[in-house]
């Protein structure tokens, strides 16, 4: 079994990776450096404001991708175990907190913004499950 430093599925998706994020990062701050507050929602804004969302897509995309190219099956279900802890982290927090905004209207109003992060702080959560669950080898 190879180890994820050396898999060629891992170092394709880190490859795929990087520039998406340095993609994100500075769409993120050309979308904030452009579009003024309360602006109007006009296809200048849209545009604007849409494109780092072109690069979250990607990241989803090279997630699959990683999950279709990774020949170890014992590496693909770790990466599918993080992936579906992940989604219930995720899930369980938001439906919390939409049930505090419903019934304690005090509470602020999450931006739907912060869900794919939290899904990526659920892939930690993932990670350490399956370390916790699974030992050593446990590791992607």
């Amino acid at each position: 079994m190879t180890s994820s430093r050396t898999n060629p599925a891992y170092r394709r998706y880190v490859r795929r990776m990087l520039p998406l994020s340095l993609a994100y990062v500075g769409a993120i701050g050309l979308a904030t450096r452009v579009i003024p507050d309360h602006a109007a929602a006009d296809a200048r804004t849209l545009g604007f404001a849409i494109l780092p969302g072109l690069a979250v897509m990607g990241w989803i995309w090279a997630m699959a991708r990683l999950l279709v190219e990774l020949d170890d099956e014992y590496l693909r279900m770790l990466e599918v175990r993080k992936f579906l802890v992940a989604t219930g982290f995720t899930l369980a927090l938001c439906s919390v907190w939409g049930l505090l905004e419903l019934f304690a209207p005090s509470i602020p109003k999450l931006p739907l913004f912060f869900v794919f992060p939290l899904w990526a702080v659920g892939l930690f959560v993932g990670m350490l499950f399956n370390r916790l669950t699974m030992g050593p080898s446990g590791r992607a």
